[in-house]
């Protein structure tokens, strides 16, 4: 009886256990190839981005030619041609441009004679500073906005709130900015029009010593609480004017999802239990409506670049948008190129983040 105890015990362990540990090893197994492949997508899509702004620049003809032609006598041309190399063949160009972003040289700007990844470095840190702005703008405007039209669904405001969100994401962002400044800076005179401090505030961050190019880590750095306030009175327009352009997307995804989850067996449970809307909303339909927002940030990354480029031209924002401004207007393709090079090496990177929070949140993405 003891041995036949024994391997029914035995026996019955078994199958309990083995699926355990099966379930382990492949939920294990699932998030470690899911981030490896996401990871190694990586270099494929920066590749074809770069072969192809690379492509895009050449049909153009030489960036020497078309920066500088008619302003140079043919002999001078020809000769600044042949020693940046560009009258040599295209695949030959192709593959020393290739080995130089590898060594994380983006070449030197036609017109101003400026090395690009210095020029990239400078001006990089005020979009991204910018765009770090915009996002609180967008998370703080976009999410309880839609949480509440959800929880007013099908009432006037949950209507308001709605067209509020097409008009965020359908607005021009060059039209919102110039608004914005004409109300608040021109009538009211409560912010400044433009730039991204005053001139004595960006004289002391200049001058300090180690600056990351963030002013507002630099004005803390300082020390200085007018520097602070004077970087942060330069920083709301713009903030506004670029966040309000992913807030109408926010709203809106945050509403539909919210209102999915109402409608969820769970949800539909814990409502016969008699537990009230307003509880149901808060403790169970918001918090995973909050996952797809996670998954569309590396997409929102690249309309915040986008719409930078704009944003920068109308408030003076000296950042990467203003400067790919001007060298277009140069046609100082080689600038061109490394910061097109650059938002598109970020874009990636930062998909890759976001999905590596998305799986983390919600196994399901995993598989």
């Amino acid at each position: 009886m003891t041995t036949t105890t024994t391997e029914l015990t035995g026996g019955g362990a078994a199958p309990d256990a083995a699926p355990a540990a099966a379930s382990r090893r492949r939920s294990g197994g699932g998030l470690g190839s899911y981030l490896l492949i996401r990871f190694l997508l990586i270099f494929p899509t920066v590749f074809i981005l770069v072969t192809t702004v690379f492509v895009l620049m050449r049909l153009t003809g030489d960036p020497i030619t078309a920066a500088q032609g008619g302003r140079l006598p043919a002999e001078e041309l020809a000769r600044r041609i042949a020693e940046a190399g560009y009258d040599r063949p295209i695949l030959v160009q192709y593959w020393e441009y290739l080995t130089q972003i590898v060594r994380g040289d983006f070449g030197t700007a036609i017109s101003d004679g400026r090395e690009v990844t210095d020029m990239l470095t400078t001006f990089g840190a005020a979009t991204l500073e910018l765009a770090f702005y915009s996002l609180i703008v967008a998370f703080v405007v976009g999410i309880p906005l839609g949480r509440l039209a959800a929880y007013l669904r099908d009432r006037w405001p949950d209507a308001v709130l709605r067209v509020f969100a097409i008009l965020c994401y359908a607005t021009p962002v060059f039209f919102a900015g110039l608004l914005l400044k004409l109300v608040f800076a021109v009538n009211l005179g409560w912010l400044p029009v433009a730039g991204r401090a005053s001139t004595g505030a960006e004289i002391q961050l200049q001058s300090l010593e180690g600056r990351t190019g963030i002013y507002l880590i630099d004005a803390i750095r300082l020390g200085d609480g007018e520097v602070i306030q004077d970087v942060l009175e330069h920083a709301v327009l713009p903030a506004i004017a670029l966040g309000l352009l992913t807030a109408g997307v926010f709203l809106r995804l945050v509403r539909t999802n919210v209102i999915g989850t109402l409608g969820s067996g769970y949800v539909e449970a814990a409502r016969s239990r008699g537990v009230s809307e307003r509880r149901l909303l808060r403790k169970h339909a918001y918090r995973p409506a909050l996952i797809p927002i996670v998954t569309v940030i590396g997409l929102q990354i690249a309309l915040l670049l986008g719409g930078a480029v704009l944003t920068e031209t109308t408030f003076e924002w000296k950042g990467l948008g203003f400067q790919l401004v001007e060298y277009l207007q140069a046609r100082d393709f080689v600038a061109v190129q490394g910061i097109v090079v650059l938002a598109a090496v970020i874009v990636a990177i930062v998909n890759f983040v976001v999905d590596v929070i998305a799986a983390l949140i919600d196994p399901r993405v995993r598989y």
